[in-house]
């Protein structure tokens, strides 16, 4: 676990602190004028909209990444048992366990839990992709989707694995008929139940600190593509809802807290097709006519799948369908790449993003119509599903090592901001000193110390947006006005700044451009009157302009030290901590809880907004010190609390609980027997070992879902990782295959961690 310092540096890795004089003004052609109306109130900015996939632990605190997302292809058959991936049509259908330093643990200390405890370090919320195919990776060993020796040679293989092949004949025809379990076992929802009881086991539930957003699956409508090898058939518009209600609310029933984003698809046919259609008609060309939507009343999939999951929340009174989430990738020719390209393309990258708003520009793809991503996606939810958020958990722009790909992520991060967008995440995240990734700062730690574009979005408007774009918020923080400018001209541009309803003072100037590519660079004080300025923005250059208002200074008081935590319910893995509140000048918004090393160092192990968190993951009859720090929107850190000392408990405690004992098969020499444990008490349960004799010599030959042994007549089945953790409530259901001799009579009397538990 990597440690963070509570120290607040002056300069940070990639920022450059030195003053660069203003471009001459007459050195530049006329600009476009730019206006700002402070008194023009929009809305809140989601901090959600800055996230990423698959960010290194560097970047993600550098920037203090809101929301990280584990998704993409492989992540559609993960086993979280195994820590194992079938990486589908990425890379020849493999299932290729993880790296992992210690297997022989698992589920515990798996790729996912690893990705959770990062963004716990990070302060970051985390979205994870939950299988929904159906099928995931059999076990932790390579195997093979189209394996060569059972389905013949083939037009590719895998250098490393040579008898695994793409899946294409050596003349590029697709092999049928391939048996799913060459690399995947059968699953359903309780998959997904396992799997987040297993994550609330160690990091508590969505409330309490644990993973907050679920993925309802990847781009479920390309599975007869990306893992044809087990579902060669295009997923229709019913079994897409049938799907999303029973994963959706087996993630409502596990943790109701929880965020769910559906139905992820892969771009702006996601929304007009199903999987179905794009199958067959990939083929017919039926494109005019699709049958799975003629079938539907000629409905397209979006607004279908929109009524279709409101209806289920007027039927359940739950609402399984959060986010409306639907991937974006540019599909005009080369903006995608990671080469910038002719400048031509570079040119076609920025103004390709017009796309995500702009009713008037045309796509100049294969689409050849406007988009209007966001509108879009924004009038189907209040036409079929008011209140459903909008998310788009994977987009690319392209060029991430290049000034032109950081010119069109920070102009995507503006129009992110500005449309009112609730959640995105960059498919994937940059190397921390790429372009891209001071695109990111440039909105999140353009100082160094935390700076951040304001998050209530102003109106504001350029007379030629596609040359000069501009976006404006106010910093509720400490009131500053913010204001961000891209020129994607490719010349010096000099612009009159119209302001509304802003005071006169002095705005400090933050630029990234190509005459330093290593970092930010803070620019000389532009003056500012009531009316606005005159401003030269250098060609292909990102500016950060933040003006004081109302006399106020940017904040630097830390708030107070949080008051002396004190300890609730404290078991085997966890301890539930509250504290007093902090005070701050300007208001705190967060909190951080540390757990303090012998040496002092303190490592974060969660947080969030409340004044009480539930730390998981500890070790049973442990002893543990916790301080407390809380943060302003500033990003000042307070002092530490007052330190609190606890020790975690032996890992068991008696418990009321009822059981429920079944004979579910039986046959001559033999039986199939089922347990459902009941815990009804009313405090959580952190771990348990559930006893009992059996009347008559039966042995249990094998289980699961428990560690099981027998001496004499005495079995003992004892709590796995993920299922030790038991809420006032719930229940968990175990299961065994036995051996008999003539009778089989059930138990009738049982214990739960020595206490009496009734039958």
């Amino acid at each position: 676990m990597r440690l963070r310092t509570l120290a607040v540096p002056l300069v940070v890795a990639g920022v450059v602190a030195t003053m660069a004089p203003p471009v001459a003004a007459g050195a530049a052609d006329a600009g476009p004028a730019l206006s700002v109306d402070a008194t023009d109130v929009r809305h809140a900015i989601s901090p959600h909209v800055y996230g990423m996939n698959f960010a290194s632990p560097e970047l993600a605190e550098d920037l203090r990444l809101p929301v990280h997302r584990w998704g993409g292809n492989a992540t559609t058959r993960y086993n979280f048992r195994n820590d194992t991936t079938n990486r589908a049509s990425d890379w020849y259908f493999e299932n290729i366990p993880n790296d992992n330093p210690a297997p022989e643990n698992l589920p515990d200390g798996s790729e996912t839990d690893r990705f959770v405890e990062q963004n716990l370090e990070t302060g970051t919320e985390t979205v994870l992709t939950l299988p929904m195919l159906g099928w995931v990776a059999k076990e932790r060993a390579r195997a093979c989707g189209f394996s060569v020796e059972k389905y013949g040679p083939q037009q590719s293989t895998d250098v490393w694995a040579p008898d695994c092949g793409n899946g294409l004949t050596p003349e590029g025809e697709e092999i049928t008929g391939t048996d799913p379990a060459d690399t995947s076992v059968a699953v359903g929802p309780e998959y997904v139940t396992d799997w987040i009881e297993h994550l609330q086991s160690r990091y508590g539930s969505a409330a309490e600190g644990g993973v907050e957003f679920y993925n309802l699956d990847n781009e479920p409508d390309l599975w007869h593509h990306t893992h044809r090898d087990v579902r060669p058939e295009g997923l229709g518009y019913d079994e897409l809802r049938d799907r999303t209600y029973a994963y959706g609310a087996a993630v409502k029933a596990a943790d109701p807290d929880a965020q769910t984003l559906g139905p992820v698809g892969w771009g702006l046919n996601s929304i007009f097709y199903s999987g179905l259609d794009q199958d067959v008609c990939s083929e017919t060309n039926c494109w005019s006519n699709p049958p799975d939507k003629a079938a539907h009343g000629g409905q397209d999939l979006g607004p279908w799948y929109l009524d279709e999951m409101r209806r289920y929340e007027e039927e359940h009174g739950t609402r399984v369908l959060d986010y409306f989430d639907i991937h974006i990738y540019p599909q005009q020719s080369g903006v995608f790449n990671q080469e910038p390209g002719s400048a031509e393309t570079q040119e076609l990258r920025l103004r390709s993003t017009r796309q995500l708003w702009d009713p008037t520009y045309v796509d100049e793809s294969w689409i050849g119509q406007p988009v209007r991503f966001i509108p879009r996606m924004r009038d189907l939810v209040d036409a079929h599903y008011p209140g459903t958020k909008l998310a788009i958990t994977e987009y690319n722009w392209g060029a991430h090592g290049h000034i032109n790909g950081a010119l069109a992520q920070a102009d995507v991060l503006g129009i992110f901001g500005r449309e009112g967008l609730d959640m995105a995440a960059l498919w994937t995240a940059p190397a921390a000193d790429a372009p891209v990734a001071h695109a990111f700062r440039m909105y999140r730690d353009y100082d160094g110390r935390g700076g951040a574009f304001g998050d209530t979005s102003l109106a504001a408007t350029s007379a030629d947006q596609e040359r000069l774009a501009v976006y404006a918020a106010r910093r509720e923080a400490d009131g500053a006005l913010t204001l961000m400018v891209v020129n994607k001209s490719g010349e010096d541009l000099t612009s009159p700044v119209s302001l509304t309803g802003a005071a006169a003072g002095t705005a400090e100037v933050y630029r990234y451009s190509p005459a330093d590519l290593t970092g930010i660079v803070r620019e000389a004080d532009q003056p500012v009157t009531g009316s606005g300025f005159t401003a030269t923005f250098p060609a292909d250059s990102i500016t950060h302009l933040v003006l004081p208002q109302g006399g106020e200074e940017p904040d630097t008081e830390a708030p107070t030290a949080p008051g002396t935590p004190v300890s609730g319910t404290v078991g085997a893995d966890s301890a539930e901590l509250s504290w007093p509140a902090a005070s701050d000048n300007r208001g705190v918004t967060g909190y951080d809880v540390h757990r303090v090393a012998a040496d002092g160092t303190l490592t974060r192990v969660g947080g969030g907004t409340a004044t009480s968190h539930t730390v998981t993951g500890l070790e049973p009859d442990t002893a543990y010190t916790f301080v407390v720090t809380a943060r302003d929107a500033a990003g000042n850190v307070s002092p530490p609390s007052p330190p609190l000392a606890v020790r975690t408990t032996g890992g068991t405690a008696p418990a009321a609980c009822r059981v429920a004992y079944r004979v579910a098969s039986d046959w001559s020499s033999g039986f199939t027997g089922e347990v459902r444990i009941t815990h009804t008490g009313t405090a959580p349960l952190d771990g348990w070992e559930l006893g009992w004799d059996f009347p008559a010599g039966q042995r249990v030959t094998q289980g699961w879902s428990a560690n099981w042994s027998q001496q004499g007549t005495h079995v003992t089945a004892t709590a796995l990782d993920w299922n030790r953790r038991l809420a006032p409530g719930a229940s968990v259901t175990i299961g065994f295959n036995g051996s008999r001799g003539a009778q089989n009579p059930p138990p009738t009397a049982f214990t739960l961690n020595g206490g009496t538990c009734a039958a």
